[in-house]
């Protein structure tokens, strides 16, 4: 199963010069939550952005970074991939419960008719941002989970939690 992880602001935002547009440790901590324990797809901006390794979770980046490649060849926790045809390939090989793809926008982008599940943080305010998250079809979706964030002094924005399953 291949879910989508993102969370996006107003205009749709998810990005601004390689990092998330906003501050909001709840939806750090969701998005822990819910990739813990799986494989997690990305595309190189995605992993550049990361402070360091996730624990308990495995990275797959999609790049032509042959650097990238080298410096992370010994480990396991880090699999380079570099065309999407070999991402799908390993996607369809390798039979994981469950799939977290986390962005950019390009990697949702050409895997929107593989997507089961989407965790979408929806962020109740508008940020600059220079990455928007390609147009999801939700007519093709069930809305499974709705949860209401807190407002409080780390977390300033309002923000609803959302949970949709493919129909």
């Amino acid at each position: 199963m291949i879910s989508f992880v993102w969370a996006e602001d107003q205009k749709h935002q998810i990005g601004y010069k390689g990092h998330l547009p906003w501050r909001l440790p709840a939806d750090l901590a969701h998005f822990k939550e819910v990739t813990m324990g799986h494989p997690m797809v990305m595309g190189k901006k995605t992993f550049d952005s990361f402070p360091g390794l996730l624990p308990r979770r495995q990275h797959i980046v999609l790049t032509h970074d042959t650097n990238l490649e080298e410096k992370y060849k010994d480990n396991p926790q880090v699999e380079i991939m570099n065309s999407i045809d070999e991402l799908t390939s390993w996607l369809d090989e390798n039979q994981f419960q469950e799939v977290s793809v986390i962005g950019g926008a390009m990697l949702f982008n050409l895997l929107l008719n593989k997507v089961d599940k989407l965790y979408k943080t929806e962020i109740l305010s508008e940020f600059n941002g220079d990455t928007v998250m390609p147009t999801i079809n939700y007519d093709e979706f069930k809305l499974v989970s709705k949860k209401i964030g807190k407002v409080d002094e780390k977390n300033k924005y309002p923000y609803v939690f959302l949970e949709y399953e493919r129909k």
